[in-house]
This record gives C-alpha cells, sequence and structure tokens, in this order.
C-alpha cells in the first residue's frame, strides 16, 4: 500500500503547511484590527488616515486566507479521487483465463 501511504502523506504535508500559513495571517490580522480599533478611539487625524492602509491590508490578508481554503478544498478533492482511483485499482482481482 506504499502508493496509497505516499499520498496520505503528501496530503498531511499540503494541509500543516496550508492551516500553517493561514494561521500566521489570521494572527497578523488580529494585530492589524487591533491597531485599526487603537487609531479610530484616538481620533488623531494621521492615526485615522493611516487606518485607509490598514483596512487594504486586512482585506488582502482576508483574500490571501479565502485563496489558501480553496487550495486546500481544491487539494482534498484531488487527493480523495486519487485515493479513489488508487483504491479500485489496487483491488482488482485475476480472473481466471
Amino acid at each position: 500500500m506504499g502508493n496509497g501511504s505516499e499520498l496520505d502523506g503528501r496530503v498531511v504535508q499540503i494541509f500543516q503547511k496550508r492551516f500553517v500559513q493561514v494561521q500566521n495571517i489570521l494572527d497578523q490580522n488580529r494585530l492589524l484590527i487591533n491597531e485599526i480599533n487603537q487609531n479610530h478611539e484616538s481620533n488623531i487625524p494621521d492615526k485615522l488616515s493611516r487606518n485607509v492602509g490598514l483596512i487594504r491590508e486586512l482585506n488582502n490578508n482576508i483574500r490571501r486566507v479565502v485563496g489558501l481554503y480553496v487550495d486546500l478544498s481544491s487539494s482534498f478533492t484531488k487527493s480523495e479521487e486519487d485515493l479513489r482511483s488508487y483504491g479500485k485499482a489496487g483491488h482488482k482481482r485475476n480472473r481466471p483465463v
């Protein structure tokens, strides 16, 4: 069952990598949101205008997270198809002629 194990291992690596990326972006978003809130509460014009750039960065990060989840979904679907096709090929019986 070597090929099936290799597929499983590859899928796990892809998922782990993507989840680490997502978590890093979400951690960054938390910091951005905190800064945006502090700037908003301060009512200082320079800080309020800085929020425009911070909100753009936040929106871009959200797009990146969505893209990573799309990649995860696609990888999951593909790996499931690979495992199904491997399972079908691995379970064929040889019939006597």
